[in-house]
């Protein structure tokens, strides 16, 4: 009886730990991104993502920064690398969606979204 009581309380703790780690990965993951952002690290950025396994365009609709989503964050902080890289990525509907958002930043930005869009 023991045993079994003991199996089954390792096996609950275990599930518990599995259940709430995603959660705590995914907030490092877009605290991460916003970092690499914010100092305009494209190379770190790129590298980070390769290693996730993750796409830009798959995450950028879940990830804000201080409420912004990622592009109007690279234009608010004049990351015109890393903003650049992300319009590459993006499908044109997105980077045309939000073209009236980033024309508070850099102009190359906003250079390289109407290029995408044009294009």
């Amino acid at each position: 009886m023991k045993k079994l009581l003991l199996v089954t309380t390792i096996t609950a703790l275990t599930m518990t730990s599995i259940v709430t780690a995603p959660k705590a990965q995914a907030t490092n993951i877009a605290l991460s991104v916003c970092e690499y952002v914010a100092a305009d690290d494209k190379r770190r950025m790129r590298s980070f993502l390769r290693t996730k396994r993750l796409k830009i365009r798959n995450i950028f609709s879940e990830i804000k920064c201080n409420g912004q989503n990622l592009l109007e964050f690279a234009a608010t902080n004049g990351s015109v690398e890393t903003g650049s890289l992300m319009i590459s990525k993006l499908p044109k509907q997105i980077v045309s969606d939000n073209l009236a958002l980033i024309q508070n930043g850099s102009q190359l930005l906003i250079d390289a979204a109407n290029e995408r869009v044009s294009s």
